[in-house]
């Protein structure tokens, strides 16, 4: 059985460091997707930690976008904690 591929997806912050993140999964809320990416060189004490972004389409390419509206990130992030609830009951 061959090994899942890793996405890695790099992007730039505020002060242009790249950042490198593993797509872990795209989910979709209202209509709109979201990445939740594991950032690849976590912190120790960070490995759990998710990186939520908005995924845009540009032609064939896929923008990820920081999530500004705090209640936009609160409805994605609460839809993704459901999401973890339902897998730990099966």
């Amino acid at each position: 059985m061959a090994d899942e591929e890793q996405q890695i997806i790099e992007t730039v912050d505020e002060a242009g460091n790249i950042i490198k993140f593993e797509l872990y999964d795209i989910v979709e809320v209202d209509e709109q997707e979201y990445a939740l990416l594991i950032p690849v060189e976590a912190e120790p004490g960070e490995e759990d930690e998710l990186v939520l972004m908005r995924l845009s389409k540009d032609g064939e390419d896929y923008l990820f976008e920081t999530i500004d509206d705090d209640a936009e990130f609160e409805k994605v992030a609460t839809y993704v904690e459901s999401l973890d609830d339902e897998e730990e009951e099966e």
